[in-house]
C-alpha cells in the first residue's frame, strides 16, 4: 500500500522448515518467513504511481503443535485493505480505555491524519506545479492527485481497486493499515484471547515489535526524495525512528530499554535507503549525496568505536555500504544497550568538535548535515541515560546546540564546535 522499503527487492518465494519443538517456536518461524514476504518483498522509492503486490507468496504455515514433517505450503491471495472504518467501532479501538482508544488517539492527534489535506495546500499546490511538464495541455495535475505525492500522503488511492474494501476512503491519509498492513486476513479474528502475537503476525499483521521490522516501514516515505520533488521545494527529509516514535502519539506500549536501539536500527536503516537511492539513481539530488556522507561519517565513527557493532566505512561505494548498513540494523535490532553504552558512546561522539572545520573536503553544507546527524545522536544518547527522569530538561549545552541547526544557511561550523566542546567538558563535570 505505502512505499515499501528494505532489502530484498528480488525477494519472491519462503520456505521455511518446521521446528520440531513447542507450538510458540513454531508461530516465531511463521513471524519471520511472513515479515520477510510482506515487508521486504518488494520496494518503490521511485515513486511510481502504483504499489506492485506480490500476487503469490509461498509460505509455510505452522500455527499450533509443531511436528517434524514438512509444512504444507500454501497460497496466499493478494492481501485485502479494509480502511480505518473497519477498526473505529467501540467495541473494538474506537472506544474509552488504554486498549480500546487507538482509533481515537489517531484521529485527534496523529498528524498522519492530514497527509492528504497537506496536499491541498498551496505550497503543495506549488510544488505539483513546478514538477509538471511544460508541455501538458490540460493543466497541472493537482497535488492531491498526482501518483508521486500521494503514494506516500495518501496510499489508498496507489492500491489496486481490487484490494480495496467497500469500506475504504482512498483519502483517509495515513492510516491503521499503512503501519499494521492489509486488515482483511485477520480483522475480524486479531483480538481473540486464544490468538498470540505470533498468531496474529502469521495470519498478516505487520510485526512491528521488530524494530527493523519497523524502521523499514516508516523510512520509504521519511528519508529518500527523488532530485525534482526536492528541487519543487519539498522540505528534507531526515528519518530518526527514535525521536519519531517518541512524538508519535503513542496508542502502543515500548519497553524501556528501547531508545538506543531504535536510534541506530533507524539511522542504519536511514544510511541503507540513501544508498539505495545513490546506486539506482542516475541524477540524485546534490542534498541526497550530503546526506549520505554526513551519516556514513556518523556510523562510521560510531561503530569504529564500539566492536559489539557490525562495522560501517564511509567510502563512496554505495552497493557496499548498503549491504553493511542492513546488516548493522538487523544486528542492532536485536542487540541489548545499557546506560553504559549510552554513556560511552556521547562521550566518544561529544569529543567530535574537532572535525567541525571547513575544509576543501568539508564544506558547511556537509558539515551542516553532519551536526544534524550528531545532535540528533546526542539527544537521542542523553534522553536514554536520563529516561528515570521524565520531567529532566536537557543540559544547556545539548540545547544550544541544536539551536545551531534552525537554518543551513546561518550554520556557523566553528561556533558549532565550541558549543560541541562545552557540551563535552560538561560530560565530565557531570561525572565528578
Amino acid at each position: 500500500m505505502t512505499r515499501l522499503s528494505a532489502q530484498g527487492s528480488d525477494f519472491r518465494y519462503v520456505r521455511r522448515r518446521s521446528i520440531a519443538s513447542t507450538s510458540e517456536r513454531s508461530e516465531c518461524s511463521i513471524t519471520r518467513a511472513l515479515e520477510n514476504c510482506r515487508v521486504l518483498a518488494c520496494r518503490c522509492h521511485n515513486l511510481r504511481p502504483v504499489i506492485r503486490t506480490l500476487p503469490f507468496v509461498f509460505l509455510a504455515l505452522r500455527i499450533g503443535t509443531a511436528t517434524g514433517a514438512e509444512p504444507r505450503q500454501v497460497r496466499v491471495q493478494p492481501a485485502q485493505f479494509v480502511g480505518a472504518t473497519g477498526c473505529k467501532s467501540s467495541s473494538c479501538h474506537g472506544g474509552a480505555g488504554e486498549k480500546r482508544s487507538q482509533f481515537i488517539t489517531w484521529t485527534r492527534r496523529d498528524i498522519h491524519t492530514r497527509g492528504y489535506a497537506t496536499l491541498t495546500n498551496a505550497r503543495s499546490e506549488r510544488i505539483a506545479a513546478a514538477l509538471d511538464s511544460p508541455q501538458r495541455q490540460e493543466g497541472v495535475t493537482p497535488a492531491a492527485t498526482s501518483a508521486r505525492c500521494t503514494v506516500c500522503h495518501s496510499p489508498f488511492q496507489a492500491v489496486a481497486p481490487t484490494q480495496l474494501a467497500p469500506t475504504v476512503d482512498p483519502t483517509e491519509s495515513i492510516s491503521c493499515e499503512s503501519c499494521h498492513g492489509p486488515a482483511g486476513s485477520w480483522l475480524r479474528a486479531h483480538t481473540r484471547p486464544d490468538w498470540t502475537y505470533a498468531t496474529r503476525v502469521g495470519a498478516g499483521m505487520r510485526d512491528l515489535k521488530s524494530l527493523y521490522v519497523r524502521a523499514n516501514t516508516c523510512v520509504a516515505c521519511h528519508q529518500n526524495l527523488d532530485g525534482d520533488i526536492a528541487a519543487a521545494g519539498h522540505p528534507p527529509l531526515v528519518f530518526e525512528l527514535d525521536s519519531q516514535s517518541i512524538a508519535e502519539p503513542k496508542h502502543w506500549r515500548d519497553p524501556e530499554d528501547i531508545g538506543v536501539r531504535a536510534w541506530l536500527t533507524g539511522q542504519a536503516v536511514a544510511l541503507r535507503e540513501l544508498s539505495w537511492h545513490l546506486s539506482t539513481t542516475a541524477t540524485p539530488h546534490e542534498d541526497a549525496l550530503t546526506q549520505w556522507r554526513a551519516l556514513a561519517w556518523l556510523l562510521g565513527k560510531v561503530t569504529a568505536a564500539e566492536r559489539a557493532l557490525l562495522p560501517v566505512d564511509a567510502t563512496e561505494n554505495f552497493s557496499r555500504t548498503q549491504q553493511q548498513a542492513d546488516a548493522l540494523a538487523r544486528r542492532a535490532a536485536q542487540q541489548s544497550f545499557g546506560a553504559d553504552f549510552a554513556s560511552r558512546m556521547t562521550r566518544t561522539l561529544a569529543a567530535l568538535d574537532v572535525e567541525f572545520g571547513e575544509t576543501a573536503d568539508a564544506s558547511r553544507e556537509l558539515l551542516f548535515w553532519r551536526a544534524q546527524r550528531l545532535v540528533l545522536a546526542l539527544e537521542r544518547l542523553s534522553d536514554f541515560v536520563h529516561r528515570a527522569k521524565l520531567d529532566a530538561p536537557r543540559p544547556v549545552e545539548l540545547v544550544e546546540l541544536r539551536q545551531d541547526l534552525r537554518w543551513s544557511d546561518d550554520f556557523d561550523a566553528g561556533r558549532f564546535a565550541s558549543r560541541l566542546g562545552r557540551y563535552r567538558l560538561s560530560l565530565g563535570a557531570a561525572d565528578r
